[in-house]
């Protein structure tokens, strides 16, 4: 059995928004569905027993379905009045004003909404010549990422969603999509304002193109082999990278975590399978001494493991912007790892009495000059 060796410290918290209209909460499932943790492969033998079948009821799918999207409609409403409120702006000329309208879906309301945000950008860019002052509005693509609002950001967070809470995804219209990270949109927007640039209507390029459909046979391909295998699938380009990355976010990572790894014996000693990978990486091996902390630092795209395989070990996580802190406790006698998620700060400790003995996984070649490594406590 893969039951959890860990505890929880509760303490909810607001979701900080990292930016407007993406990085904000609404990943977990507040239903207390069951979630799956899967072991790893035998390390002889290529084989798993995942034919545990889940029945969903349909119906009851359904109108679960219904009352979310009706919530998201009026959520969507009530963001479209607040775009006709009054603009607050600072007044000195050398500030730059960077206003967001994104690239809406086809029909008639989707026209109206394009209609508004061009007035808006007018109004916006008419104030700004009268002031003397630089402003850019932003004309976006589809934007994906960590912890975007299933049934409301993007058709991405809406699957991820999905597939790690055992609903059944559904294409409704198969379009050929135009996207960007959000973490490549941040860093044109922060070149937008460190040169001070001012255009009226910039459009921001995309980064990708890719039917609906492709993207969730992706992510189906992440169900199969990571959620529920453990194997980490190919993210050798920086699109796999980040949509993997977005769809580890929606795993409800307490009760995942800690997956057992298979243990094999014999008159020889002990051997155990750490990870399979659909691509390269850097593996290390380390020894911690007792009581001594590794760690409390977090990353913004590196995909990372820790798998305890002798000693104990406590490792702990913290979504940034939150203060709830999850305890994951390991012990080598029974071989386990933990992933760490992009924008989770993280640390692991010795808690027992001997050398702990850990390998750890990281997903591409450190680069002290590019580290994606930020100092922050758990």
């Amino acid at each position: 059995g893969q039951g959890n060796q860990h505890g929880q410290i509760e303490r909810p918290q607001a979701p900080d928004h990292l930016l407007h209209g993406q990085a904000t909460d609404g990943a977990a499932d507040e239903q207390g569905r069951p979630h799956r943790r899967g072991d790893q492969a035998d390390a002889e033998v290529d084989h798993h027993q995942d034919a545990e079948m889940y029945r969903v009821d349909l119906k009851g799918l359904d109108d679960r379905q219904q009352d979310r999207r009706a919530d998201e409609d009026q959520r969507r409403h009530v963001h479209q009045r607040a775009e006709h409120q009054e603009h607050q702006v600072d007044e000195q000329q050398d500030d730059v004003l960077v206003a967001r309208y994104g690239q809406e879906g086809i029909g008639d309301g989707g026209r109206d909404l394009h209609h508004r945000h061009q007035e808006g950008r007018r109004l916006l860019a008419s104030w700004a010549e009268k002031n003397n002052t630089p402003f850019t509005g932003l004309v976006i693509p589809n934007v994906f990422g960590p912890f975007g609002n299933p049934y409301y950001n993007s058709v991405i967070a809406t699957f991820s969603h999905q597939l790690t809470h055992y609903e059944n995804p559904k294409v409704e219209i198969d379009a050929q999509l135009n996207l960007i990270y959000i973490g490549e949109l941040a860093d044109i927007i922060y070149e937008l304002i460190c040169n001070k640039t001012s255009d009226p209507e910039f459009k921001v390029p995309h980064t990708h193109e890719i039917r609906v459909s492709e993207i969730l046979e992706l992510l189906k391909g992440y169900k199969s082999d990571y959620y529920e295998k453990g194997i980490i699938p190919d993210i050798s380009t920086p699109f796999k990278r980040n949509l993997f990355n977005t769809f580890v976010c929606y795993i409800d990572i307490p009760s995942h975590f800690p997956v057992n790894l298979n243990l094999n014996t014999d008159e020889r000693g002990s051997f155990v399978e750490t990870m399979r990978v659909n691509n390269g990486g850097q593996t290390s091996f380390s020894t911690t001494r007792p009581g001594v902390t590794r760690g409390n630092h977090f990353h913004t795209r590196k995909a990372e493991r820790f798998a305890v395989i002798r000693g104990k070990a406590k490792i702990q996580l913290r979504r940034i912007g939150t203060d709830q802190i999850l305890n994951f406790e390991l012990d080598g006698k029974e071989p386990s790892y933990v992933d760490m998620p992009v924008w989770y700060t993280h640390n692991i400790t010795n808690t027992g009495d001997e050398d702990l003995y850990t390998i750890f996984w990281i997903n591409e070649f450190f680069n002290p000059e590019d580290p994606d490594t930020y100092i922050e406590k758990v």
